[in-house]
């Protein structure tokens, strides 16, 4: 069984956060870069870590996203407390900030599988299982990555955003599970350009907050299971 090191990292700012991620997963790759030009027995183990964060109010526009739908000016963040960030992952743009929980997963899939679209279907599967426990059906969208309720139907309603970054199998970035959000911060976006859905929240499905010690918690169990690993 595979080990990943967790770290919860409780409040962090985005950019210090992206920045620590990108020497996590620049280690990885140097490892396995190295590790091509030696034999077998003189290789050095990677190290996956799993990282759960909350940051503070800021928007994120991925390579395939449009600028265009971010729909409020620099002043208005200002005015607002949101930072605003382009990055390198894949999709649109997405929102972070309070009462959302935030996965970034630095995995070598070299060590599991080779196969994002798996990858991908796991993360969601993780968010799926845990809402299950709180008496919620969690579903996916055809084309669309990420958690979704009542697809299909008018009232469908986003509630856990995803996008990737992967080289040479190895992963960054992740995923955005609402869990006690204040929803008026998508109002001032299009979520993840996906303009004929909306975007909810645990507290409001269910009607109360449920603890984010608790969902963490579930989280990083299904995690654990789906990709079987342990944790140190």
């Amino acid at each position: 069984m595979r080990t990943v090191q967790f770290e919860d990292l409780g409040t962090a700012d985005y950019k210090e956060t992206w920045d620590y991620q990108e020497k996590l997963f620049d280690e990885i790759v140097q490892t396995k870069s190295s590790n091509r030009k030696l034999p077998e027995e003189e290789q050095t183990p990677t190290q996956d870590k799993l990282l759960f964060v909350h940051h503070p109010h800021v928007y994120t526009l991925g390579k395939s996203g449009k600028v265009e739908h971010l729909l409020i000016d620099e002043q208005k963040m200002k005015e607002e407390g949101i930072d605003w960030y382009k990055i390198n992952r894949g999709g649109d743009i997405t929102y972070h900030g309070p009462g959302q929980l935030v996965g970034y997963p630095i995995f070598d899939l070299d060590q599991h599988f080779t196969d994002i679209h798996k990858y991908l279907r796991y993360l969601e599967e993780a968010i799926i299982r845990t809402m299950a426990e709180y008496g919620l059906e969690g579903t996916r969208s055809d084309g669309e990555t990420g958690v979704w309720l009542d697809v299909g139907t008018p009232k469908a309603r986003k509630i856990c955003a995803m996008g990737v970054r992967a080289s040479r199998w190895v992963t960054m970035h992740g995923f955005a599970f609402n869990v006690n959000v204040d929803l008026k911060y998508f109002d001032y976006i299009v979520p993840c350009g996906i303009t004929d859905k909306a975007v909810t929240s645990m507290h409001l499905e269910l009607g109360y907050a449920p603890d984010m010690d608790e969902i963490k918690a579930k989280v990083k169990k299904h995690l654990a299971d789906l990709f079987t690993i342990q944790y140190q």
